[in-house]
């Protein structure tokens, strides 16, 4: 995901959860989002389309690989009043495809079901990107997104190594809810050459689960915390193998993203 428009903060304040931790406010006002940041046309947050993306300020997990770091503390402010990104949403009515929630993790916001039914409102396509921390807020809003990007990082009980704490029954949960929505839905797994999980027995098992579409992503440095090494020594010919053994699994459409 483009992070060009994500104003850079401080240090990070690690937190974890293992699925939703309140229920659902039905009415929660999109007025309260918190907005980190908008790229205002992006072709790559939503595989053929042209879109802007909105950028959700807090995250409960905490990837080494992650590339917006400061988007994981959740008591952070938004930076953008969402009547602002509105306001700029509606002069581009005609001009984009559609418009892509991001994050930090999007369904934590308790106001994502509100803001999506406002693009909705201006005739825009929906897109999603969540880590399917919170499988009931997901499922509260994926009949009315058009597509989901989802990130499966490990194998359920490999979650821990991944994100540092639980997490990998609600991240596998919430995949059978993108499943079952009827919205177009992308799988994605990032590696890097630190990583433990078996990317090939991941891709085996998620394609024995019904995924259709199969990104796998190599980790990237930019705006990654310093410690963390996107690279090392005969690595691009370990993910160059990696990238071709997926592709044997036998997804409908299978992509690689490296870099």
């Amino acid at each position: 995901m483009s992070t060009t428009s994500i104003a850079r903060r401080g240090a990070v304040s690690p937190a974890g959860v293992d699925g939703p931790t309140a229920p659902t406010r039905p009415g929660a006002r999109a007025a309260g989002l918190q907005v980190a940041g908008l790229t205002r046309m992006s072709g790559c947050d939503w595989p053929g389309r042209l879109v802007a993306t909105v950028f959700l300020q807090g995250c409960p997990w905490n990837c080494a690989y992650c590339h917006n770091p400061d988007l994981i503390p959740t008591r952070t402010p938004g930076l953008h009043a969402w009547q602002d990104v509105l306001e700029f949403l509606a002069g581009r009515v005609g001009l984009l495809d559609g418009v892509v929630f991001s994050g930090g993790e999007p369904t934590r916001q308790l106001a994502l079901g509100g803001a999506i039914e406002a693009v909705r409102g201006l005739g825009f396509g929906v897109g999603l990107h969540t880590s399917g921390a919170y499988p009931s807020r997901l499922a509260a809003v994926a009949g009315s997104v058009d597509w989901i990007g989802l990130d499966i990082k490990a194998e359920p009980d490999g979650y821990p190594d991944v994100i540092r704490t639980g997490g990998g029954a609600a991240a596998w949960r919430s995949l059978d809810v993108a499943l079952a929505s009827g919205a177009d839905a992308e799988v994605r797994t990032t590696t890097h050459p630190g990583s433990a999980v078996d990317v090939l027995a991941l891709a085996r098992r998620l394609h024995a689960a019904g995924v259709r579409h199969y990104a796998l992503q190599r980790a990237r440095p930019e705006g990654t915390r310093e410690e963390f090494a996107a690279d090392g020594v005969g690595w691009e010919e370990r993910f160059a193998r990696l990238a071709e053994a997926v592709g044997e699994v036998g997804f409908e459409r299978f992509e690689v993203r490296s870099g």
